[in-house]
């Protein structure tokens, strides 16, 4: 650590310097005899990546930011914040602890936190950074997570893994085995040192592979914010044998989506269909990353319009985890039946069609944008099908 960095003045150009383009500041070279052009490039990218993603790391003075590698591999507060308040107990240990976004919140769960970092200076940014943060009770240990559960025999009421999904030679990975740490070889040590473990992984991750993979999977979570999945966490608890539990969420600044199920139940559950009634349903990115499409049918008593389609229909209003819409005209897919409609801008989507929207969009000169959202698929009876819908 450049610890010069956290000099009044240099905090000061930083913040002031959020916004100027990056190439200007190269080209004025070294502005401090303290620090080079580089590493204040560094931290003023980090912080701006902050922004909205770490907004209690960015409001708080005297934060020292990592490489912007580092940010953008750590978990968000909204996402860390969800997680921590799925467990609590006494103990935790983070054995990929990063830049220490999960452990803050971890820490108002739990009495102790253990922090470990491979990296020694960026366990030292985390250790200052804490301070800055006024967290008291998160121990922080400069080496390979395993490699301390090895060398010791303390016990924990949860061990929680990120994963690197970063191979240095296989390049990017998404199968567990291919991580680093590798859980599933693992298993046994963590066990030994907790009966509960909480695993964070990529969205990219197929269920099935991952579940094909642990031990003692007993609930699966999906975690999306504003429609876009961001993580899936895995809770492991030792001895556990029966069905895995699917949780979907979908977080929002206003209000939460939420839809859990039973995973064997999906595969059991026969959804009905039915031509479109009143209202449009389409589900949130979490439940399509889940596969629970017949028991979303079956809980929430809507109809899909074709049993690859993913879309529902009711007659009357619901509360729907995902977006909700009215139907106003159900067009056959022709272009002289489309082309009466007079259709100049538009939202537009594709469910279980054979046309793509930039298709679409070319072919009946539909600009993107406005009220109105236009639903192209598939019926019941495998006819295609224009929706012209507005959102609820």
């Amino acid at each position: 650590m450049n610890f010069s960095i956290l000099n009044t003045e240099i905090q000061s150009f930083i913040d002031a310097n959020l916004q100027t383009d990056i190439n200007t500041l190269l080209l004025k070279g070294t502005l401090f005899e303290t620090i080079d052009t580089k590493t204040l490039i560094e931290q003023i990218e980090a912080k701006l990546r902050c922004k909205k993603k770490l907004p209690s790391w960015f409001n708080t003075k005297q934060i020292y930011y990592p490489n912007k590698l580092n940010i953008e591999q750590t978990s968000s507060e909204t996402t860390a914040k969800y997680k921590s308040e799925l467990i609590s107990g006494d103990r935790i240990i983070d054995i990929t602890g990063g830049f220490g976004v999960d452990c803050y919140y971890f820490s108002k769960q739990f009495k102790l936190v253990t922090h470990c970092e491979l990296n020694e200076t960026l366990s030292d940014i985390v250790t200052h950074n804490y301070k800055q943060l006024t967290v008291r009770n998160v121990e922080t240990v400069k080496m390979d997570g395993i490699s301390y559960l090895q060398s010791n025999s303390k016990t924990y009421d949860w061990i929680y893994v990120d994963p690197s999904r970063r191979h240095d030679t296989k390049g990017k990975v998404f199968f567990l085995k291919d991580c680093l740490p590798n859980v599933p070889l693992h298993l046994e040590l963590l066990f030994n040192r907790s009966k509960n473990i909480l695993i964070k992984t990529s969205p990219l991750l197929d269920l099935s592979i991952g579940i094909g993979e642990l031990n003692h999977v007993k609930n699966i979570h999906i975690v999306a914010v504003n429609n876009e999945v961001k993580e899936l966490l895995w809770e492991l608890e030792f001895g556990y044998k029966d069905d895995v539990n699917i949780k979907t969420v979908n977080l929002k600044s206003d209000n939460n989506d939420v839809f859990n199920f039973v995973l064997n139940a999906e595969a059991q559950t026969e959804a009905s269909c039915s031509e479109p009634q009143s209202f449009l349903y389409e589900p949130n990115a979490a439940i399509l990353k889940s596969g629970g499409f017949n028991i979303v049918s079956n809980q929430l008593n809507v109809l899909k319009l074709h049993k690859h389609s993913h879309l529902y229909t009711s007659e009357h209003l619901i509360d729907f985890p995902g977006r909700s819409f009215k139907i106003e005209q159900i067009v056959p897919y022709n272009k002289k039946d489309i082309k009466k409609i007079g259709l100049k801008k538009a939202n537009i989507t594709t469910r279980n069609f054979p046309e793509t929207v930039s298709q679409i969009r070319k072919k009946f000169n539909i600009k993107d944008g406005g009220d109105c959202y236009l639903f192209f698929t598939t019926d019941m009876y495998d006819n295609k099908l224009l929706l012209v819908t507005k959102k609820m």
